[in-house]
């Protein structure tokens, strides 16, 4: 009895090691949001972490040769106690993986007297090989379940090592202990890329939980160390394992503590349009700044209020300061900040926030005002274009001719605003390399979606072909030829979602070329509207010549349909002619119509199409543009402190050229 209780000892110290350990690699690795190998190394942190891992490992081995797998094992629960305590999480939650975890451990270790059982290598490469399959499930693990998928996984491979190492001591087989540090290997390289996507707290609650009874199940049932698991232990178990998912559901904006850390990143986005505000622009800087406090930053945005007086508010995570705006004569929701009315709010501001980076998402009223005071106090800074002047030279009231000239100057200004910066992103190679050919050194980053949201679920379609549209009814997305394309394909359909300056004459458009039946115009809709217009649809079609990257075309893309685009700026990085999707000539309805034909006509290919663009938008997941984001973020501090060591600001050089694209 004397061992047991001093076996229980080293494995209570190795939790309190363990517990350490986690929080001092999570730091190190979940603001990068991957695992870098060649940075941990150089991470003091991280090395801390990992030298108290293995001192828990070290004395977790000599427990596990002197007590049985049930006992020893479970006690591990102690690292997410300890976990939860620094974290601030859901102590209900953990409660129950505490009480499941503890019953599920004190049944086991007061059954029968442990056996010294003989373990056959036929049946080590069966834990093996289990455990291969489990690290490859867990590496193909997507989306939210993605930490916890992978912390489950690093959690089974360290239960069927603990189980070998209980083996090796044993029979004294010196293959079972290669094996077993094979196995914690993989696992502490799973468990890393959990840290990478998700809370201590999930992924040690996994373990914890996971671990013992992977270890506890081979003792019982290969090595012959209790009577058998009983209805109360599995009745335990399952608390335990509900505590797990509670956990994993407790997302950050539920628990905002728990992504705090000593060098979790402070942001400071400056959008001169965000929502309420419906466009491209607009979502973009919202889904970034929300993915970016889920993953642990402290994220502000600086943007126009939607009236004439500013605030502050917390939405989604976000800390979004609105300032006090003006309307514009020329369209009827884009609202602008005077430079004066910026520059009065940022002192306060910047005081307040005292961000590590500066991410700029426009160069107007806002955008630029904020990047001349960020360069002015030595912040870093990031700025990424979504502008092309013909978004806005058709809603000015100065005749055509003039827009060759004004779009030049635009460009200019543009270039001009952006050399402030350490690094500039478009959301396209076609996007940076027009910045790139007027000397702004550019790269690509993919505005990204959620892939998920809109992924197709099978629902029924009906026999007639329906063209969607998704976007602002505004000059530049020439709706108009979709609708004169219809005149030319009456067995064809449309729905347009959204809302803009031409609505009023595209449905006076639609009346005079008598498609009003085939045609409806929803106005703008909620999200879970839109994903239901897009899963009944047959075809997306994009008329539009001014997309730097068209987040509605990837969002068409992930739901399955095939899509029909205009030959023009980003699309042709999205549509590929004739794999998933018709390119045709942009002012051609006649083009538009026939490869709407070819489609109405063709089931078979219209399938085949929308699996392509499942396919090829698959590189566009939210998850690797916050990957990207976050690495530039880390890259453009190291350069700014490397190149000021005195914190004073400095004169900058401009963005820096970069090989790294992600598009």
């Amino acid at each position: 009895m004397t061992d047991v209780l001093f076996a229980v000892f080293l494995a209570a110290v190795a939790a309190c090691c363990f517990a350490a350990a986690i929080h001092l690699q999570h730091r190190s690795v979940h603001i990068e949001g991957r695992v870098r190998v060649g940075r941990l190394l150089r991470t003091p942190t991280w090395l801390a972490g990992t030298s108290l891992a293995v001192a828990g490992g070290g004395l977790h081995v000599l427990a596990l040769a002197i007590a049985p797998l049930a006992v020893v094992q479970p006690i591990g629960v102690l690292s997410l106690v300890l976990t939860t305590l620094i974290g601030g999480h859901s102590r209900r939650a953990a409660f129950a993986v505490c009480v499941g975890t503890a019953g599920f451990v004190v049944l086991a270790a007061t059954s029968d007297l442990p056996t010294v059982a003989t373990v056959d290598a036929s049946r080590a490469q069966l834990f093996v090989a289990v455990a291969a399959v489990v690290a490859v499930a867990g590496l193909r693990a997507a989306g939210r379940v993605r930490c916890l998928v992978l912390a489950s996984s690093a959690a089974v491979l360290f239960g069927l090592g603990s189980a070998l190492i209980r083996g090796a001591v044993l029979n004294g087989s010196p293959l079972l202990v290669v094996e077993a540090g094979a196995l914690m290997l993989v696992g502490g390289w799973l468990v890393h890329q959990a840290y990478a996507c998700g809370p201590p707290a999930v992924v040690i609650g996994a373990v914890t939980v996971l671990d013992p009874l992977t270890a506890v199940a081979v003792g019982i049932g290969f090595y012959g160390e209790s009577g058998g698991i009983t209805l109360p232990q599995l009745a335990c178990a399952v608390v335990a394992i509900g505590g797990v998912i509670a956990l994993a559901r407790a997302t950050p904006a539920d628990h905002p503590k728990w992504t705090r850390s000593d060098t979790a990143q402070r942001i400071l986005l400056a959008a001169d349009t965000y929502p309420p505000d419906v466009n491209g622009a607009a979502n973009f800087a919202s889904r970034l700044a929300e993915g970016l406090a889920a993953r642990g930053n402290e994220v502000h945005v600086v943007c126009p209020s939607s009236t004439s007086h500013g605030g502050s508010t917390v939405v989604g995570g976000v800390t979004v300061h609105r300032i006090a705006s003006t309307r514009t004569p020329f369209h009827a929701t884009f609202r602008v900040c005077t430079p004066w009315q910026v520059n009065r709010a940022l002192p306060a501001l910047f005081s307040e926030v005292r961000p590590d980076v500066v991410h700029v998402q426009a160069h107007f009223g806002v955008g630029r005002t904020v990047l001349r005071a960020a360069a002015a106090r030595g912040v870093p800074i990031v700025a990424t274009n979504h502008f092309m002047p013909e978004n806005l030279l058709d809603y000015g009231p100065l005749p055509r001719f003039l827009n060759g000239t004004l779009s030049n100057w635009a460009w200019r200004d543009l270039v001009r605003v952006y050399r402030r910066a350490d690094a500039v992103t478009a959301p396209t190679p076609r996007a940076a390399d027009l910045l790139r050919t007027r000397g702004l050194p550019t790269q690509a980053i993919s505005c990204g979606i959620d892939l998920d949201r809109f992924g197709s679920t099978g629902a029924h379609r009906s026999t007639t072909t329906t063209a969607v549209f998704v976007g602002r009814l505004d000059p530049e997305k020439n709706i108009d030829e979709l609708l004169r394309a219809l005149v030319l394909t009456p067995t064809v359909h449309a729905e347009i979602v959204g809302d803009g300056v031409c609505r009023t004459a595209l449905e006076s458009l639609a009346l005079g070329l008598g498609i009003t039946r085939r045609v409806r115009f929803h106005g703008y809709l909620p999200d879970d509207d839109l994903v239901a217009v897009l899963r009944r649809a047959d075809v997306f079609c994009m008329p539009g010549t001014a997309e730097l990257q068209s987040i509605a075309t990837m969002e068409a893309m992930a739901a399955g349909l095939p899509v029909i685009a205009a030959n023009a700026m980003a699309l042709p990085h999205l549509v590929h002619h004739g794999v998933n999707g018709y390119l045709y000539p942009p002012g051609d309805p006649a083009a538009l119509a026939a490869a709407l034909r070819e489609l109405d006509t063709d089931p078979t290919t219209r399938a085949a199409m929308g699996t392509a663009s499942k396919r090829i938008v698959a590189r566009h997941d939210l998850t690797d543009t916050l990957d990207a984001f976050e690495d530039l973020y880390l890259l453009v501090q190291e350069e700014v402190t490397n190149d000021d060591h005195t914190g004073t600001a400095r004169t900058r050089g401009g963005p820096r050229e970069r090989t790294t694209t992600h598009s």
